[in-house]
């Protein structure tokens, strides 16, 4: 099974691998500012392109009718809304191919 990593061990990470000074609060402003900018601009409706890791989009599911798992013969009415969907960059997409290899 795979670990989980949090935002605490990522800024860990990250202030292992550069080394040159940086706090752990400075990495963790870093990261926590980037986090917002992306939120931000999906809010917008922007794409957020982040080359051989992946884009973010923002796409509006149309509403379509569900079936009450407990009461099948009922329709469920299920609203439009709108997700954020996540399109694997090469980089990505080739080391999580290594992880079933």
């Amino acid at each position: 099974m795979a670990n989980t990593i949090t935002k605490r061990e990522l800024v860990n990470k990250v202030c292992a691998e550069l080394d040159n000074g940086f706090t752990q609060n400075e990495v963790l402003d870093i990261i926590q500012k980037t986090i917002e900018l992306i939120t931000d601009a999906l809010g917008k409706g922007d794409r957020v392109v982040l080359r051989n890791f992946g884009t973010f989009t923002v796409k509006e599911v149309k509403p379509k009718v569900g079936r009450n798992p407990k009461d099948p013969a009922k329709n469920v009415p299920i609203p439009a809304r709108t997700v954020v969907k996540f399109k694997v960059g090469k980089n990505l997409k080739e080391a999580a191919a290594q992880v079933s290899e």
